[in-house]
């Protein structure tokens, strides 16, 4: 199976990283980084370093939500490109993380299980 992918995130998606965001910052700054991410162009990352550099776990194949990634991919349906934050450099977010994945964490696992070096398009700030 290869991913199929679109060329710009679901309108969706953006909500979705705000509420992530709003978590572990204040509103104003999530909103801000939200409307940077909608501004950001698209980019290419490797499954791989994303999930290694946001040193979050590699969700199973049988996650629920990993595994609807998968059936889409096999249905030849696109998944909406990753939203990316670096954990520093933003005034107002103060986190230890090197990279947050605001939006597409299953999407990323997902395709880790595919291909751990395909390049996943993202917005990343």
């Amino acid at each position: 199976m290869k991913e199929h992918w679109k060329d710009e995130p679901d309108q969706h998606d953006y909500p979705a990283a705000y509420d992530y965001l709003t978590l572990i910052t204040g509103e104003t700054t999530a909103a801000r980084l939200v409307d940077e991410l909608k501004q950001a162009a698209l980019t290419h990352r490797k499954a791989k370093d994303i999930l290694r550099a946001s040193r979050l776990e590699l969700l199973g194949p049988d996650n629920v939500h990993v595994a609807k990634d998968l059936r889409k991919v096999g249905d030849g349906k696109a998944l909406s490109p990753v939203l990316l934050v670096r954990g520093h450099g933003h005034p107002g977010l103060e986190t230890g993380e090197d990279l947050l994945i605001a939006d597409g964490y299953h999407r990323v696992c997902a395709s880790h299980h595919l291909d751990e070096n395909t390049d996943i398009p993202c917005k990343l700030i």
